[in-house]
């Protein structure tokens, strides 16, 4: 088969204007390898053009991350800086409140900082899940522990009726749980309580954490999952939602909300699909 000169000079500088990132379309109907090359051409420069596309939003995605954890940081630094200053010259009842807020603000950066790094790990694709069989009551008791103070100073108590087996990572899923059950607890009143529940459907175990609270409207449910959006409370961060999400996703998992409301507090339910 003969190619004209022209027809490779064509080629070449509409090659060249893909390059240059213009949209050019070299799709033939004619027949023969000609063709077949010209469509072959057209197929990579849709693929080069839909991975540029891809890099730019995650370049977009990267820097409203980047823009939200900047914010998330300074806003705590800022107050412990200027409480810091205060502290010399302030009288002793002063400093003493002073200190603790500014522990307070650490220990709430330190687990912001853990959160961030998890979520990273996760979006990443650098987590593997050790999956095997555990019993919920266990997963549940892992979860608590490094929220024993909170519940402490809050007088609140947890009510566990969980005796069902489950195939999840030990280790994650107990983390998933852990920040559910912090967020029984701050939209639980002082002295209230928190019920643990577990089960098995035929399409899924599941533990469910119900707090007292006064539950979530409809219309908010949808944002509570949002990176750095779908805090209740304005002392949170919005993050602890979305890392437990991101761990029940990973492990084929999901996670669904009962806002409750007339008098029944919100319930969220961590499904292991079989």
């Amino acid at each position: 088969m003969w190619i004209k000169k022209s027809e490779v000079t064509k080629l070449s500088a509409d090659i060249r204007r893909i390059i240059d990132g213009q949209d050019v379309d070299l799709r033939d109907n004619s027949e023969g390898v000609w063709k077949i090359l010209k469509n072959d051409i057209h197929t990579l420069a849709n693929i080069k053009n839909e991975q540029v596309g891809l890099l730019g939003r995650e370049r977009n995605m990267m820097a409203e991350t980047l823009a939200n954890i900047s914010h998330q940081l300074k806003t705590p630094l800022t107050s412990m800086m200027v409480m810091a200053d205060l502290l010399d010259n302030a009288p002793p009842d002063k400093q003493e409140e002073f200190t603790a807020n500014i522990k307070i603000g650490l220990t709430r950066m330190e687990w912001l900082v853990s959160a961030l790094l998890k979520m990273a790990k996760l979006d990443a694709g650098a987590i593997e899940f050790s999956m095997r069989n555990i019993q919920a009551d266990e997963l549940v008791n892992l979860a608590l522990e490094p929220l024993r103070i909170l519940l402490e100073a809050k007088r609140q108590k947890v009510e566990i009726s969980c005796d069902t087996g489950l195939f999840c990572d030990r280790k994650w899923t107990a983390e998933a749980l852990s920040n559910i059950i912090k967020n029984a607890s701050e939209y639980s009143p002082d002295g209230g309580k928190i019920r643990v529940e577990s089960g098995m459907n035929p399409i899924c175990g599941w533990i469910s954490v119900t707090d007292s609270g006064v539950g979530i409207s409809n219309n908010k449910i949808a944002n509570l999952f949002k990176r750095f959006e779908g805090s209740r409370s304005d002392k949170g961060y919005g993050i602890g939602l979305p890392l437990a999400l991101a761990i029940m996703r990973g492990q084929n998992g999901d996670v669904e909300v009962d806002g409750g409301g007339n008098g029944c507090g919100a319930a969220f339910i961590l499904k292991f699909f079989k």
